[in-house]
């Protein structure tokens, strides 16, 4: 029987890499240079009128190795004619006028009422925006009923002509109409107002009829009152609402005071902004109410019968109540 002998085992084989590696430093100098030295920037004006002459400026520029003709030559032809039209105002850009804009279009809604009366809960026209500022409905009510209880009716006006100056959308002569007053004349001077606010107004309560437009400025009313109301005498009532700050109400007042539009016996309704001094009479007339709405004030002015009225009418209410 043989043996078998195993077959010898084969490491694997290592090998071994040998390399060597040479490290190579560069240095590399750069030479460095000197600061050349420039030659200085002269900077002559043409327009100077004092120091040296052309010729010593020529002269100083051949020494520094410059040609004279580069910084001292004549302006060119073309140069010379834009500076001049620059001195005679020409030839700067024209930039032409921004087209005027056009008018914003003036929108009108519907929220005023008549308050009371035979038109009451009529709704009436009136602008958006602040160029009219009608008088407001609490104001108005309350105008109303003190004059309507200062006149010994307090269902209704006692019958009479009223004078409604600043008109604006007529709400006030309209709500007058209503409650009794025979004929109101109406002073608005924006045209287009009268035409697309107050006239509608009129013509949609049926009040058309008993009324009567004045298109004109309430200085001119004044100062023409005899021709514009004719031989009718002074009016029974007038409402004044003026645009605040376009008006000096010591002015107005004194002009009404000495108007013949007034009589012992008429009423005057005036809204008037706060911090605003009233005086206490206006004419022969004296201050029977005053109250105050938020930043708006409200004064009434009448007869003295009237106002002796009121207060034996408020000392009959006190003694009531304490009873």
């Amino acid at each position: 029987m043989s043996a078998v002998s195993p077959s010898p085992i084969l490491s694997p084989t290592s090998l071994h890499f040998d390399t060597k590696i040479s490290l190579f430093s560069t240095s590399i100098s750069r030479p460095i240079n000197q600061k050349q030295r420039q030659p200085p920037i002269i900077v002559l004006s043409s327009k100077s009128r004092s120091g040296l002459t052309s010729e010593d400026k020529k002269e100083l520029l051949r020494s520094y190795g410059l040609n004279p003709d580069e910084f001292l030559s004549e302006p060119s032809s073309k140069t010379k004619r834009r500076k001049e039209l620059q001195k005679k105002g020409r030839g700067a850009k024209f930039v032409p006028d921004e087209e005027p804009k056009e008018k914003e279009s003036r929108e009108i809604h519907r929220l005023l009422q008549v308050l009371g009366g035979k038109a009451k809960r009529k709704k009436l026209l009136s602008p958006k925006g602040m160029n009219v500022r009608p008088m407001m409905e609490v104001v108005k009510g309350a105008a109303f009923d003190i004059l309507q209880v200062a006149g010994g009716c307090p269902a209704s006006l006692r019958p009479g002509r009223w004078l409604d100056l600043y008109s604006g959308t007529g709400s006030v002569g309209i709500e007058a109409i209503s409650r009794g007053c025979s004929e109101v004349h109406f002073v608005e001077m924006d045209p287009w107002v009268v035409s697309n606010i107050l006239q509608p107004n009129l013509e949609w309560t049926g009040f058309l009829d008993v009324s009567t437009i004045h298109t004109v400025r309430v200085e001119t009313f004044f100062e023409r009152a005899d021709t514009f109301v004719g031989k009718d005498g002074p009016f029974d009532y007038i409402s004044v609402t003026p645009p605040y700050t376009q008006v000096d109400y010591g002015v107005l007042m004194d002009q009404i005071s000495k108007s013949a539009l007034i009589g012992k016996d008429t009423f005057i309704v005036v809204e008037y902004p706060i911090r605003t001094d009233m005086l206490e009479s206006c004419g022969c007339l004296v201050k029977i109410k005053d109250r105050r709405f938020g930043r708006t004030h409200l004064a009434i002015y009448g007869p003295e019968w009237a106002q002796k009225k009121r207060k034996s009418e408020k000392t009959l209410q006190t003694v009531v109540g304490k009873v």
